[in-house]
């Protein structure tokens, strides 16, 4: 673990110094009462909702009780199974084992299905849809982050009929602790899907305004990653970056709207202002560390900054919130893998899913399997350069050989943990977190007494 600094970060000064040990289990907090998370969702109603839901179900014990205090969900952008294949050889080698039989953190935990990716309107999901279906329990769109798929695209007014509720926002309503990390841009459609409604992220209101703006329970604790350009102004110069600016037509600078929430709100943009932050207070943390995507993990040492490696963000971030002892709910992207595979470049992929996989161990690590559901999946396999993403129903002889269609992994642990088993819709996930947690209400039948 990086050596805690006790300076201050740009633009706004910070004075508490922690150390985070590496592998420090956080001690367990008092055992939670599943029945007072319990809620319905407005996408109840929802078909892609309901089969799901079905699924999942069907696979509950007579018996099954929520016992996942805490959910831990790590997506990996583009992460396909091949690539894991590779990635698992590369982490072997890199360690001077045999590349082959090696396992990686996340082929460590004990278990593990296929999640199918297709979206309402294609045969592979964009990251957009994907992770709206992980986090809210339905098939939608490509394109559109948070809502249901009766959304007319590009028509932001149609948002209000076709909403739905994240696990985020549930979370939120029943005073659990949350956070969202990315090596991508915070803005980004992964995080974004845990925050944000949107028929067209282009037009209808931007993912920065909305994550300051997000009016859910007492708001994030912790959101780490990239993207500070789309919350600073065209006017004010990055704080890093002397050539730079941010890109803000309307004026609002959404730093200063976070740092002026309360006293607790915090914001820094380097590894010394991270390092210096005591992730064990009450800090309400906004980390933005580049005004894009955070650096690869291969150049992420040589770059100006000392930006946190993903794992050392994911630390911080169990750290911070396990201060709450109602439980909480953390979502944690390896956001580049995608971007190095459509710029061709193997050896930036691999080196970012092994630091991907290290995160998973550091999570492992700190939490007690009895009370802690991590879950490691990916949005949708990886594409090469010049690939195509065929609509639903497409004659799949048409364009085999150029599309990524295989399915993607799901690797699972603690409470709930059994429920992902074969071959499951990607929409299946959030209803295993819900039911596990709790926060999801389980139909029992009606007493005969």
């Amino acid at each position: 673990m990086r050596a805690p600094l006790c300076l201050s970060a740009s633009f706004f000064a910070l004075s508490a110094c922690t150390t985070l040990t590496s592998g420090t289990a956080v001690a367990p907090g008092p055992t939670f009462e599943a029945k007072n998370r319990a809620q319905t969702v407005e996408q109840v109603s929802d078909p892609y909702f309901r089969r799901a839901d079905t699924a999942v179900r069907s696979r509950l014990a007579d018996d099954f009780i929520p016992q996942a205090k805490n959910v831990i969900l790590f997506v990996g952008n583009g992460m396909g199974i091949s690539t894991i294949t590779a990635a698992r050889i590369y982490a072997g080698q890199k360690r001077g084992a045999d590349g082959e039989s090696y396992l990686l953190h996340m082929e460590k935990l004990p278990h593990s299905a296929l999640s199918r990716t297709y979206s309402h309107d294609h045969q592979v999901t964009d990251g957009a849809a994907a992770a709206t279906a992980m986090l809210s329990g339905v098939k939608t769109r490509s394109g559109v982050i948070g809502v249901r798929s009766g959304i007319v695209p590009g028509d932001c007014a149609s948002q209000a009929a076709q909403g739905t509720e994240s696990l985020f926002e549930m979370a939120e309503r029943r005073d659990l602790a949350t956070g969202i990390i990315s090596t991508a841009r915070v803005t980004d459609a992964t995080l974004a899907s845990a925050y944000a409604e949107s028929a067209d992220p282009a037009s209808c209101t931007d993912m920065a305004r909305q994550l300051i703006d997000w009016p859910r329970g007492d708001g994030f604790e912790i959101v780490l990653g990239g993207g500070r350009e789309h919350f600073l102004t065209d006017e004010t110069p990055d704080p890093e970056h002397d050539d730079r600016a941010g890109q803000r037509g309307d004026g609002k600078d959404l730093i200063a709207a976070w740092a002026a929430k309360s006293d607790a709100h915090q914001v820094v943009f380097d590894g010394d202002g991270f390092d210096a932050l005591d992730f064990t207070s009450d800090a309400r943390v906004l980390g933005l560390f580049e005004p894009s995507d955070m650096q690869y993990e291969r150049d992420r040492a040589q770059a100006p900054g000392n930006e946190p490696s993903i794992a050392e963000m994911t630390e911080a971030a169990i750290t911070r919130l396990s201060q709450d002892g109602d439980g909480f709910v953390l979502m944690i992207e390896g956001g580049r893998f995608d971007h190095a595979r459509h710029a061709a470049d193997t050896a930036y992929v691999l080196e970012d899913i092994d630091a991907f996989d290290m995160a998973v161990a550091r999570a492992v690590e700190m939490t007690d399997p009895s009370e802690t559901l991590i879950i490691v999946t990916a949005n949708h396999s990886e594409t090469a350069p010049g690939t195509v993403a065929p609509r639903r129903n497409a004659p799949i002889l048409d364009h085999a050989a150029d599309a990524a269609v295989s399915d993607v992994a799901i690797f699972a642990s603690g409470p709930g943990a059994e429920l992902v088993r074969g071959v499951m819709d990607q929409n299946e996930i959030f209803h295993v977190m819900g039911y596990a947690s709790g926060l999801l209400a389980i139909p029992r039948p009606a007493s005969t007494e």
